[in-house]
């Protein structure tokens, strides 16, 4: 009797996933799309980290994972209750559902809005009057539901657990107020000083002389791969989570800021005003702002595979290694799919 092909790869998938060494476990750098407004007026996009052994013991608070657990994303946001960091677990935080199952493939606004709002009636209550958000105002909105706003990309290392046990307690007896700033404390600059924790001399936060001194999150990710060529022990992998269709469009990668200007023609105007403003920032591009990312050959991943973020199992012997050409990527999926990738 023949076994479908799918009960084969389940069936391999879990006992791949049973053999793996217990003391494995990822992380990843999730580089988050512009969108909307922000593409217009702001294209460098977001950023957050994500962990699979450690959960959130509240929104504030972590803990290490139970098994069955998928992890935690965590970030730095602006106005949301007065916190610096924020943490969600990880399908609430991209599909604003726990279970995989109940995660749609396409999307209206009506629904994106109901899920929301069931999950902050749920989960969210302990912010208190926080705002929901929307194009103009900033609020709980984007703690859920990232993929239904833009496209991911997860930069994934791997961590030990002396490093997560020990990013847990900083987290945990730090105090975590928002002194939020645009230019230098904001949501990469706190990225990059998780990364900073778990990889010392990195030096992923400074660049002084590039972007004005603004550290956005194209250059962290930037940073990571290249620290990453160095350092083959983080077997650093990209793996994309898509744009769920219907309510946006479509999201492009981050820019760096000069990266930004120029792209959205704002140096033109720079440039009439002060011709010496928009050659630094022309030149700033060229030297420094083009950070190249390898994304197109990204893992795709969908809510049932999800698990892929967490174990770092590979699979049919894909290479999923920055360092080289991938095999049996998902870049002609996208062309199919009449997708463009963006860099």
């Amino acid at each position: 009797m023949r076994i479908p092909g799918v009960i084969c790869f389940f069936l391999g998938f879990g006992l791949a996933f049973a053999s793996a060494p217990a003391s494995r476990a990822q992380g990843a750098l999730m580089l988050q799309d512009a969108n909307s407004l922000a593409e217009v007026f702001s294209p460098v996009g977001h950023e957050s980290v994500y962990f699979a052994r450690i959960c959130a013991a509240s929104l504030t608070k972590l803990r290490r994972c139970a098994p069955d657990e998928l992890g935690v994303v965590i970030a730095r946001y602006r106005g949301i209750a007065g916190y610096d960091w924020l943490a969600v677990p990880l399908l609430p935080y991209l599909y604003s559902v726990a279970d995989a199952a109940a995660a749609p493939a396409r999307i209206d606004y009506p629904t994106v809005h109901k899920l929301r709002l069931q999950y902050h009636d749920a989960h969210l209550m302990g912010l208190g009057n926080v705002p929901e958000g929307g194009q103009f105002q900033r609020g709980w909105n984007q703690l859920v539901g990232a993929a239904y706003d833009r496209r991911i990309y997860a930069f994934r290392f791997e961590t030990t657990p002396e490093q997560d046990d020990a990013f847990i307690a900083r987290m945990n007896d730090a105090a975590n107020r928002s002194h939020f700033n645009f230019l230098f404390r904001n949501c990469a600059n706190f990225s990059a000083t998780v990364l900073d924790f778990y990889f010392p001399g990195g030096d992923f936060r400074h660049r002084p002389v590039s972007d004005g001194g603004l550290v956005t999150p194209r250059e962290v990710a930037y940073k990571l791969v290249r620290y990453a060529r160095k350092h083959p022990e983080l077997h650093l992998a990209v793996l994309e989570i898509p744009l769920i269709p219907g309510f946006h469009h479509r999201s492009r990668v981050g820019m760096t800021a000069a990266g930004s200007l120029i792209a959205r023609g704002y140096v033109v105007p720079i440039g009439l005003l002060d011709p010496y403003a928009g050659g630094v920032i022309v030149a700033d591009f060229l030297v420094w702002g083009r950070d190249p990312l390898p994304v197109k050959q990204a893992e795709v991943l969908t809510p049932w595979t999800m698990a892929l973020l967490k174990s770092g199992i590979e699979i049919a012997g894909r290479s999923w290694d920055v360092a080289g050409p991938m095999r049996g990527s998902s870049a002609d999926d996208r062309r199919h799919r009449g997708e463009r990738d963006s860099f």
